[in-house]
């Protein structure tokens, strides 16, 4: 069994900054690729970044320069640091882990947290 836990989600205003973090459990975790998507209330689920093995990470546009993702080996956990929040970054975020491939489509990936919602506030 692999299991995801996120957490760090929370209210804030808008230019302000959270940190998500995503621990993993199960498997060794630095044979995963990760990545975060978010879904807002009545939209589909979009990718926000994923990272490979290697600690390379990749952005949605609406993202970049703005969120960066991480991951720590050692502790068996991906973060997403978000900064210059706007009230359009408003979602729950998941986590998801890819025994595969990271990439933009959710389908690549295997399993998923049940998510941490983010409200940024005008």
């Amino acid at each position: 069994q692999v299991h995801l836990v996120e957490s760090g989600g929370g209210l804030v205003q808008t230019g302000g900054s959270l940190r998500l973090s995503c621990a993993v459990s199960g498997r060794t975790f630095s044979s995963y690729a990760m990545g975060w998507f978010r879904q807002a209330p009545g939209k589909e689920r979009d990718f926000v970044a994923h990272i490979n093995w290697y600690g390379v990470g990749t952005y949605a546009a609406s993202v970049e320069g703005r969120f960066t993702i991480s991951r720590d080996n050692a502790k068996n956990t991906v973060y997403l640091q978000m900064n210059s929040l706007k009230p359009e970054d408003t979602a729950v975020y998941y986590c998801a882990a890819s025994e595969g491939i990271s990439g933009s489509r959710w389908t690549l990936y295997d399993y998923w947290g049940q998510g941490t919602q983010v409200t940024v506030s005008s």
